[in-house]
């Protein structure tokens, strides 16, 4: 009997503390439903692929970085910065460049390096994690997988997203 007892309540501690560690993010329903079209594309795509992040500030100023990936790996990355100016709608084009799989991170100023499963996963370990400071944002415009996905710090008034905006995902040729 007591070692019915032991075994019982060492369950109980271990079935506690494994519900404590799961982690608290916000939107979870929507990221697990994206992160399920992510796990199916990848796999129909051979997980080869192509996508495109962008910034823009309320000065019109706007960043654009194309990430290659064929077969989990980041073999490309091409980049451009711009700014419109306004009244004549004029674009500015103030650098841009590419890079090839030899040369990866020789540039400064663009997006990460980052597969779609290093994305998905600073989502759910950072830029979704629960905290009572900041307001979160997360839509799945891209298929159904991510195309926004960040927080704002409150109080923050201009350019303080700290996240994500995935223009475009799109099998590699």
């Amino acid at each position: 009997m007591k070692v019915t007892n032991y075994l019982s309540i060492l369950l109980l501690i271990a079935t506690i503390s494994t519900a404590c560690k799961k982690d608290k993010i916000e939107y979870e329903n929507d990221f697990e439903k994206s992160y399920r079209n992510w796990v199916n594309f990848k796999t129909t795509s051979g997980n080869s692929y192509i996508y495109q992040v962008s910034t823009s500030s309320w000065t019109n100023f706007q960043t654009f970085t194309t990430i290659m990936v064929s077969n989990g790996q980041v073999t490309g990355r091409t980049y451009m910065s711009r700014s419109t100016n306004p009244p004549s709608a004029a674009v500015t084009i103030h650098e841009q460049w590419e890079e090839g799989q030899n040369t990866l991170n020789t540039h400064q100023n663009a997006a990460a390096t980052l597969t779609l499963d290093e994305i998905y996963d600073r989502a759910k370990t950072d830029w979704l994690k629960k905290r009572s400071d900041a307001d979160f944002y997360f839509e799945a415009k891209n298929d159904g997988m991510i195309s926004s996905c960040g927080f704002v710090p409150d109080g923050c008034q201009d350019d303080c997203f700290t996240g994500i905006t995935i223009d475009f995902i799109r099998k590699l040729d």
